[in-house]
């Protein structure tokens, strides 16, 4: 006998079960019924991937990781309402994201209870936080929404790296939902991007982030756009650390930035920017005004973000940094530490691509071989020639110069915790070839 079999809740479980006639769990539902669910919960749209789908192959063990017994991923989109977006007042902006956020949240909350009342289990990992910041700064987040949209039809990324749904434009947040059933009918990718590469998120975006070729700077986007999230916040509270009294605080930080991260600590982090998706005119029900009076859509709703007087917080000597001093010389730039600092080899490696200055490599034509030793072990190659980066594990061809480093040295000497004269004096870095080619590698990964 099981010693929970004389516990109330047992006994009636039991008690239940045997009056009432067996009910299998279905292990496939109606796509047209599980869609009619999703819209009436207050989704806009919806689509269904599988979870051995090759297009979210990546995601797959972060995927299991959140709930193991995934089969279907359902992708919904909730609109916003366009102007709040466009509006140069910030707040508003942030004021909408923030209330189609939760709307998303509510929404894939209220589709699995619903679901869950008809014996299918679901999560609903959140639209945007909170995520797993035990991880940062590595991947925080249990699903990538972006590309699960795109796989189940209800877009295509954009020069920007937003979704462009076919009807409502980028105008939309997006939510997802796993669940442990099969459906009857799966969800393809559209077959045309909505983009219609007019190129306004290029001219809009005030640190450059966004070239024309559609190279997209992430750094830039990120310690501007994000400066009151993750590792902006904590170079904030850095700040207050080494402040020796409020003076010296004050004489770093305006007022209006300290009542700033106040706002976003009170009423949710805002965002600083987001133009990119406030002039995009893509989008069936959002095209007209672009096709019909062109020149008085960017009068409306470019002009005045561009024209805003407003504070710009770059890295110093990157490209953004250059960008906004030619391109917005009435914005005032910022110079804050970068926040996207590596905490592990894997890490400074995969993160490379991120903190990559295209503009700054210019003219350098090198090959890099990297070998850690210590705590972590691995070699790798860097490769920079003609402003492109590329990364190949193990030591590929002849290289301009080669760097042996203990990890925990090297991480250190990222963080600025550790001064590589005196690592190089006890030979916890050592290196061989040119070493003017170490400058012109720090110039393109500025700190």
């Amino acid at each position: 006998m099981s010693k929970f079999d004389e516990h109330p809740t047992v006994k009636h479980w039991r008690k239940q079960e045997a009056s009432e006639a067996k009910i299998i769990p279905s292990t496939q539902i109606d796509a047209q019924w599980l869609r009619h669910l999703c819209l009436e919960a207050g989704a806009d749209d919806v689509g269904f991937v599988e979870i051995d789908r090759p297009e979210i192959a990546d995601q797959r063990q972060d995927i299991l990781a959140a709930f193991p017994p995934t089969k279907t991923l359902i992708s919904f989109v909730c609109r916003m309402n366009r102007e709040n977006v466009r509006s140069p007042a910030r707040s508003v902006a942030n004021l909408e994201f923030h209330s189609t956020g939760d709307e998303v949240n509510h929404i894939a909350r209220q589709i699995v209870a619903e679901l869950e009342r008809h014996g299918i289990r679901g999560c609903n990992p959140a639209m945007g936080f909170p995520m797993e910041m035990n991880k940062f700064p590595g991947k925080v987040w249990s699903v990538s929404h972006k590309p699960v949209a795109v796989a189940a039809g209800l877009g295509q990324m954009g020069i920007h790296r937003l979704v462009i749904h076919p009807k409502f434009g980028n105008f939309i947040l997006l939510g997802t939902i796993l669940i442990d059933v099969n459906v009857t009918t799966y969800h393809q990718p559209i077959d045309y991007n909505p983009c219609l590469e007019c190129k306004l998120c290029v001219s809009a975006c005030p640190v450059g982030a966004i070239s024309a070729d559609g190279h997209f700077n992430f750094s830039a986007c990120y310690t501007h756009n994000y400066r009151e999230f993750m590792g902006g916040f904590t170079d904030w509270v850095e700040t207050v650390v080494e402040s020796k009294d409020r003076h010296e605080y004050r004489q770093q930080v305006s007022a209006a930035e300290s009542a700033s991260v106040w706002q976003s600590l009170s009423y949710g982090a805002n965002y600083k920017a987001a133009y990119c998706m406030a002039v995009c005119p893509a989008g069936e029900d959002v095209i007209a005004p672009f096709l019909i009076r062109r020149k008085e859509f960017i009068q409306e709703v470019v002009k005045p973000l561009q024209a805003k007087e407003e504070t710009i917080y770059v890295v110093p000597n990157s490209d953004a940094e250059a960008y906004v001093t030619r391109r917005f010389p009435h914005k005032q730039v910022k110079q804050v530490r970068n926040s996207l600092i590596p905490t592990s080899i894997r890490g400074f490696l995969g993160g490379m691509p991120l903190t990559f200055q295209r503009e700054h490599s210019k003219g350098l034509n090198a090959i890099y071989h990297f070998t850690f030793i210590g705590a972590e072990s691995c070699k790798a190659t860097v490769i920079i020639r003609h402003q492109t980066l590329e990364i190949q594990n193990g030591h590929l061809g002849t290289a301009n110069l080669a760097i042996t480093a203990d990890s925990k040295t090297w991480l250190k000497f990222l963080a600025k915790e550790q001064n590589i004269v005196w690592a190089i004096v006890r030979r916890q870095i050592r290196f061989q070839g040119q070493l003017r080619l170490l400058l012109d590698f720090g110039k393109c990964f500025p700190q």
